[in-house]
């Protein structure tokens, strides 16, 4: 079998909305990281580290090396990642929003479909008509339970400004088409599913109307759902005929998980 890496990285050195900073221990400096951090659970210990005391020297470690350790301080819609219906609102089709740990994971492990939707421009919404009429181009029918990419080349953009500006937003009567559709996952290349914040927030301070808003996101306290944002390399599947891995970390109660999302195609 092939495997596809379909995920971008959380990266602090990436243009970024967000912050992001991942502390960085170097195996000479986690010697003495560990022995703040243990003789740090107490005040006495905290006392004997100050005095001087140490668990673990370096003289005596091999190469007067210890472990390396990365800490990461990120919002988890950074990188590749699911999002659930906690982070579109407390309720969901009338019931309490279940959060990213929640996931089913079944759900998660299917059969995947590349819708090409590359022809629509920034600003542009994905409709259930596009959906349709991309599935007629590849003459393919939409199983219960497949896993649905919409596939836009957005992830060009990563790294840079644009990434966060020119890309089209997904209409919630494509998310209604895919849910009648039986599908419970969907994914897209771009940062977000709802159109960029330049377009959205200048509408919505011009008309004062909160329709125009999330409503792709908003959407999911109607409907429940997961999505995927910040896929990538969707230009490397063929349209069908591969599996779609996309489990999420199991973090406790949150909006949303990162994920290594991977297409996996059989070789012939």
């Amino acid at each position: 079998m092939k495997i596809v890496d379909l995920s971008l990285p959380i990266d602090e050195e990436a243009f970024e909305v967000h912050r992001v900073e991942i502390e960085r221990v170097s195996h000479k400096a986690g010697v003495d990281k560990f022995n703040r951090v243990i003789m740090g659970k107490s005040f006495l210990g905290k006392l004997q580290y100050a005095l001087g005391k140490r668990i673990v020297r370096k003289e005596e470690l091999p190469d007067e090396e210890f472990l390396s350790l990365e800490i990461v301080h990120a919002p988890v819609h950074i990188g590749t990642h699911l999002d659930y219906s906690f982070h579109y609102g407390s309720k969901s089709e009338n019931r309490p929003s279940k959060t990213a740990d929640e996931i089913p994971l079944e759900w998660c492990y299917s059969d995947g479909v590349r819708i090409d939707l590359t022809h629509k421009k920034p600003n542009e919404l994905i409709t259930g008509r596009d959906i349709d009429s991309g599935l007629k181009k590849m003459n393919y029918r939409i199983k219960p339970a497949d896993i649905v990419l919409l596939f836009t080349g957005a992830d060009k953009l990563y790294g840079t400004p644009k990434y966060f500006s020119d890309y089209p937003g997904v209409d919630p009567s494509a998310i209604d088409y895919l849910l009648d559709k039986g599908i419970n996952v969907f994914g897209v290349d771009t940062m977000g599913i709802d159109r960029p914040y330049r377009f959205m927030l200048s509408e919505f301070m011009r008309t004062k109307d909160p329709k125009k808003l999330y409503p792709a996101h908003f959407h999911g306290r109607k409907r429940e759902f997961v999505h995927i944002e910040r896929l990538s390399n969707l230009g490397k599947l063929p349209d069908h005929g591969f599996k779609i891995i996309c489990f999420p970390v199991r973090i406790r109660q949150t909006g949303a998980a990162w994920a290594r999302v991977v297409g996996i195609l059989e070789q012939k």
